[in-house]
């Protein structure tokens, strides 16, 4: 085998990234990948019937506007996405309805008497989506960029992340409809963290909104490709890493994986200390995924909720808070949180004529191997009588499925580690460079990393910067966008 300058070890989206980074670099990159198609959490596949195209995992992207990484790729000009004017609904018990529209004065019109109480929570933090995005996406161990956004932040995210989460709130709508949105997170609510994540997606929610790729997730992986496959990189699909010894020699590798794969496979190169440290990160609570072939759409009591691909069913925040609480406790809810994207109302082409695609999950205990289909069913029939009929075909994966389908799922947990506070600020070890690992040429380049999950190619833009650095002694990183080859920013520079 011939050697190579970096190797990257899996294809998902911050895999992906760092190996586009350092192909624009100049470097000789190949990827490899266990599956027979690249994309780790982006793909897109005909699971249940022909002609009805899901997508495995990620399906709607606020992080594809929103991420450093792909502005400066130029994502937007790359492939077409789909803005719903509607980022994302809420139904709520009794027939009422709240939605988050992309305008911020629309969604507090429909608040009521907590109107103005939206809009002065979210209000100034859409105003500045970049610089909250920038903090975001950053190692929290390093001063903000933009300190006074970086503090509303943290005091709003205090608000909504402790036992008084319920001020200013009034009445139940408002609180229910940032309450599905903080619940993606799969932590016990209310929660600090959890509360982070969720104003960082309710903010993008009003400043450029929850777009959808045309064609699917897939249609990301497939723009990295690309990108790579034309700056000389190369992929290697269906070919599973037992062992570094397996690879050509290369001056980097960079694991776009757990990292408990990373510190095996790496072992030998690791000293003792950083593998006790790596041993200790937690993992999260697992999700049951199932897909849908449906003969129609969705037949929702409020016809609102068809403006928006992302629907957070649950009923109160109490209640969503509740079915959070028993999971985390390692026991499956009786009347679950279910996150709900219907992609096919803004993009027909995945489905035949007529009819619809509909990706739902749920959470559940890390590593269940029970079939949630039926709970998910009957919460989605709560508020959409009759959607039981018009179901064609299903396709599911339990948590420990989905570990099969992707190792780094550990357990389910489609975060590669728990997303709390500390694993958020220590991920997957305390450093002011978490992406460099302490064994020659290593670097962990996954959502186990700083800035931890989500689809925005970060971690591996934070790992391909590193590696520059410190192994090649690149002093500018390249310039990712369409149709360029020039020195972009130094490498220095924190992006998010």
């Amino acid at each position: 085998m011939t050697s190579v300058d970096a190797i990257v070890i899996g294809s998902g989206p911050n895999g992906l990234a760092a190996a586009v980074t350092l192909a624009r670099a100049g470097l000789g990159v190949h990827v490899y990948e266990r599956n027979a198609t690249v994309g780790g959490g982006m793909r897109t596949e005909e699971v249940t019937l022909p002609g009805f195209r899901h997508d495995i995992c990620s399906a709607v992207h606020p992080l594809a506007f929103a991420s450093g990484f792909f502005r400066r790729f130029g994502l937007a000009d790359r492939i077409p996405f789909i803005t719903p004017t509607a980022s994302y609904g809420h139904p709520l018990p009794g027939g009422e309805v709240a939605v988050a529209y992309r305008d911020l004065d629309r969604t507090a019109a429909t608040l009521g008497p907590d109107g103005p109480a939206w809009r002065a929570l979210l209000g100034p933090l859409a105003r500045e989506a970049d610089a909250v995005a920038q903090f975001t996406g950053s190692n929290l161990l390093r001063l903000p960029r933009h300190p006074l956004v970086a503090a509303r932040f943290g005091l709003t995210a205090l608000s909504q992340g402790g036992p008084w989460w319920n001020l200013p709130f009034r009445t139940e709508k408002p609180g229910a409809l940032l309450t599905g949105v903080i619940a993606h997170t799969t932590l016990p609510l209310p929660n600090l963290a959890g509360a982070a994540a969720g104003l960082a997606l309710a903010t993008y929610a009003h400043a450029r909104g929850w777009p959808i790729p045309v064609g699917g997730s897939q249609s990301i992986a497939d723009a990295l490709v690309d990108d790579l496959r034309a700056h000389g990189g190369e992929v290697m699909t269906g070919t599973e890493v037992q062992s570094l010894g397996e690879l050509p020699d290369a001056r980097v590798v960079l694991f776009d994986t757990h990292v408990a794969i990373a510190a095996r496979l790496g072992e030998d190169r690791l000293p003792a200390d950083y593998l006790r440290k790596v041993a200790a990160f937690r993992n999260g609570n697992g999700v049951f995924k199932i897909d849908f072939a449906l003969s129609g759409p969705v037949p929702w009591r409020n016809p609102e909720l068809l403006e928006t691909a992302t629907v957070h069913l649950g009923g109160e925040r109490s209640a969503i808070a509740r079915s959070e609480r028993v999971v985390a406790a390692g026991r499956e809810s009786d009347d679950p949180y279910v996150l709900v994207s219907q992609p096919t109302l803004f993009d027909a082409g995945r489905a035949p004529a007529g009819k619809h695609v509909l990706w739902a999950y749920t959470h559940v205990p890390r590593g269940s191997t029970s079939d949630r289909s039926e709970a998910v069913i009957a919460q989605i029939e709560r508020f959409a009588p009759g959607f039981r009929d018009l179901i064609l075909a299903t396709a599911t994966k339990t948590a420990h499925q989905m570990e099969s389908y992707n190792p780094s799922y550990i357990g389910g947990d489609i975060s590669s580690g728990m997303p709390d506070l500390s694993q958020l600020v220590m991920r997957p070890v305390l450093s002011t460079d978490p992406w460099r690992m302490p064994g020659r040429g290593l670097y962990l380049a996954s959502s186990s990393a700083v800035p931890g999950p989500g689809v925005h190619g970060l971690a591996g833009y934070y790992a391909a910067r590193s590696a520059l650095r410190h192994e090649f002694g690149v002093t500018s990183m390249p310039s990712l966008a369409p149709g360029t080859s020039a020195p972009g920013a130094p490498v220095e520079e924190e992006v998010a």
